[in-house]
């Protein structure tokens, strides 16, 4: 009898044991852990767009060589800088890289007289992030490169085509033995720059254009996202935040750890994530992917966005800024000291977003008003970068737009000259002329043929015809994306998109170039 009572018992104790690791094993409920994991957010109804690292990855400007110490600049979205780049290179095999001194040439020699085109980054990119956009094939100690400027040139009185990626250092150049690129190539590139205004370089390498160059003035209506949307979308857990105000009237959003700052009346914010700090750095292009996907599922794109290297170090590692420049009718887009808008920044630590500051604002597709408006060019532009206070802090020269809040939520958006600075930051050197001035035409423009129409686009679902001098800077199409194509065609000089002439690659007779939403970024 009792070991009969045993062997029940003991078959109880067997049952039970397995029924407990059933639940154990298969998280019945009531048994389940119940603490939420950072990675839990509540991700909110969508926000902006999505993108990917290609679309943020793009030269910041191509500087086309004519020989004869003659120059031109493109800027992203114009119709030759998509061109030449998507068209013209990013098919074009770069590998048989042989490492020198950057001093293996005389580089001012092949500025002046070498035709060809530069690609340029400020600050770099590693070259695990040019692979998506050009096709690089390298050995391990190029591939820990970061570039920032690529020249591919034909040498003066020869047939040779050379390619040099330039370190961001300073201290070394690879060139690309076995470069996919022909002398038709090059002469391509500068047949497509032939009819754009001409640039001069000064002593320290800042280009200037000859003479005025044509821009557009915009206002927009836009929408904001509310600070609560940006709560629960950047809160794992928004029912334990707290609302707090701050003296300067700013809202604040904490959940004892994480914080959440609204400034500007609602149209700016800093979230920070506090993390311990790393003593093992981190590859910038994975801080780079980090930050898309980061932006992707907290807040979004709203239009096109470049890939700036915030960062003065040169070894392509612990970058801890990262930063994306917004672009609007394909010029960026600079802050200005008492509104912030245009960029968006992030800090990380091992790939984990410390800190993240943003606009809410997200524009209208259409503008309700444009008007053009021209900015300065020749010695106008010269004395006011001779007479600018942080002159030898310049590093670049490049048209911009200057975001200006109105009433009615709307952003007035007015064409100037902004300049770069050694430290990375961006400032406005020069206002463009008032509205309604028109340059007067010099002798070389008042001979070439009548003036014609160019496409002129913000925000890719809008057409608008811009009246182009021959000569002046093409307006092309950028901003969102999925906009209705559309067909760019200009006569004379402006941008030779339907143009008789001779230009390398150029076929004699009309030319037509169709235009996406999005074609003249790399998208």
């Amino acid at each position: 009898m009792i070991e009969r009572a045993k062997t029940t018992l003991l078959v109880l104790l067997v049952g039970l044991s397995l029924l407990q690791s059933y639940l154990l094993a298969y998280s019945m409920p009531g048994l389940g852990a119940t603490v939420k994991t950072e990675q839990d957010y509540i991700n909110a109804e969508p926000l902006g767009e999505e993108a990917s690292v290609e679309d943020v990855v793009f030269p910041e400007e191509l500087v086309i060589h004519f020989g004869g110490d003659k120059h031109t600049v493109l800027y992203p979205g114009s119709t030759f800088y998509d061109m030449i780049l998507k068209e013209r290179i990013q098919g074009r095999e770069f590998k048989g890289f042989q490492r020198n001194p950057v001093n293996v040439l005389n580089w001012d020699e092949v500025r002046r007289n070498d035709i060809g085109v530069e690609l340029r980054f400020h600050n770099g990119i590693p070259v695990d992030l040019l692979k998506k956009l050009l096709k690089v094939q390298g050995d391990l100690l190029f591939l820990n490169e970061t570039i920032d400027r690529i020249w591919i040139f034909k040498t003066k009185d020869t047939e040779d085509v050379r390619t040099f990626f330039f370190t961001a250092d300073g201290e070394k150049v690879y060139e690309s033995a076995q470069a996919d690129l022909t002398v038709r190539d090059v002469q391509d590139y500068v047949g497509f720059g032939e009819y754009q205004t001409k640039y001069t370089v000064t002593a320290d390498g800042i280009y200037l254009p000859d003479k005025p160059m044509q821009s557009v003035e915009m206002v927009f209506p836009y929408e904001v996202y509310s600070p609560d949307l940006m709560q629960r979308n950047l809160f794992f857990d928004p029912g334990t935040t707290k609302a707090l105000e701050d003296r300067n009237g700013s809202q604040i959003f904490t959940d004892g750890k994480r914080g959440l700052q609204v400034e500007q009346n609602g149209k700016w914010i800093t979230y920070t994530n506090p993390a311990a700090s790393q003593s093992k750095d981190n590859l910038l292009g994975d801080n780079v992917y980090a930050s898309v996907e980061f932006i992707n599922e907290h807040g979004g794109w709203d239009g096109v966005h470049r890939f700036v290297n915030a960062s003065p170090d040169k070894d392509g590692k612990a970058a801890k800024t990262i930063m994306f420049q917004q672009y609007l009718n394909n010029y960026p887009v600079i802050e200005t000291r008492n509104f912030q808008y245009g960029t968006i920044r992030l800090t990380l630590q091992q790939g984990t977003v410390t800190d993240y500051t943003r606009s809410l604002i997200t524009l209208a597709d259409k503008a309700k008003s444009r008007q053009a408006r021209w900015l300065p060019g020749g010695d106008d532009l010269l004395k006011a970068l001779e007479k600018y206070e942080r002159r030898s802090e310049a590093v670049r020269v490049f048209p911009a737009l200057q975001a200006q809040p109105m009433e009615d939520n709307e952003l007035r958006f007015v064409p100037v000259w902004g300049v770069l600075l050694k430290d990375g930051t961006n400032d406005v050197l020069l206002q463009a002329y008032p509205a309604g001035y028109t340059p007067p035409k010099t002798e070389d423009e008042t001979m070439a043929p009548p003036d014609g129409k160019a496409a002129d686009s913000a925000g890719g679902k809008e057409s608008a015809d811009a009246s182009v001098d021959a000569g002046a800077n093409e307006n092309a199409v950028s901003g969102k994306s999925g906009g209705s194509g559309k067909t760019a065609s200009t006569d004379g000089g402006g941008s030779a998109l339907n143009k008789t002439g001779t230009a390398a690659g150029l076929n004699a007779g009309t030319m037509k170039i169709k235009l996406g939403g999005n074609a003249a970024l790399p998208r």
